[in-house]
């Protein structure tokens, strides 16, 4: 029954798996991929995550990848305690705030980019840039690393996906319910939820949560769970 976790410490995906890890209480093989050494598009991991992107879980041998999918795998898989809503309808609304929130990825790598990827490939040359991501799965994701290292997003564009996540923070003010996003009782759409929200309270918007009650008692009760302590959702920013 062994679980292997192929994962970076700063990835949001990264994070939201190591959560769910932590509040099923699950023993795990952790190993950390350096991306800035781009140890996700090696050989070694390719043929684990055909894709190139973190995390991944070896459960029993057999590779899986994406962390929602990961994460209702595991809720599947380790049935105690429970993170999915018992009722259907609401199972599907978790579903669906999930895929909202995993569709805000673009607006959260603008912000996170530039402390890394956009530092290391400005000591670059073209040639060396297009060496480093010569391994890249798809043509789309190339095209989206030389964006970032050669044309950092503008002033406007930050302002546009900051304006998307407080847009997320107003969804979830409107929707919390005892507590929690789904069905009143927290589980996978909350964890699902919160790198986000550590990124937004670290350094989007820091004081964003102060003008949503709801959230911000969301929060501290989230932040304050053993789980999240041991999840590592440590500073973004050296």
């Amino acid at each position: 029954m062994t679980i292997i976790l192929y994962h970076s410490p700063k990835s949001s995906a990264s994070r939201r798996v190591r959560l769910c890890l932590e509040e099923k209480g699950l023993s795990y093989e952790a190993h950390v991929i350096d991306l800035g050494k781009q140890e996700q598009h090696g050989d070694a991991y390719l043929k684990i995550n055909p894709m190139g992107v973190v995390p991944t879980i070896l459960h029993e041998g057999r590779p899986l990848h994406e962390s929602s999918t990961i994460c209702e795998y595991l809720d599947a898989a380790f049935p105690d305690p429970p993170l999915r809503p018992a009722d259907p309808y609401d199972l599907g609304l978790m579903r669906n705030w999930i895929r909202y929130v995993d569709g805000l990825i673009t607006n959260l790598i603008r912000f996170n980019w530039r402390h890394g990827l956009a530092k290391q490939a400005a000591k670059m040359t073209d040639a060396e840039l297009e060496e480093m991501i010569r391994n890249v799965p798809s043509a789309e994701r190339k095209e989206a690393w030389r964006r970032a290292a050669r044309q950092p997003y503008t002033e406007a564009e930050l302002d546009e996906s900051r304006g998307n996540l407080l847009a997320m923070l107003d969804r979830m003010e409107a929707m919390m319910t005892n507590g929690a996003l789904i069905g009143g009782s927290y589980g996978l759409a909350d964890i699902a939820t919160a790198p986000f929200v550590r990124r937004i309270e670290e350094e989007i918007a820091p004081d964003a949560l102060s003008s949503r009650p709801k959230c911000a008692e969301w929060w501290e009760a989230l932040t304050a769970r053993p789980a999240y302590g041991r999840a590592d959702f440590g500073p973004f920013v050296d």
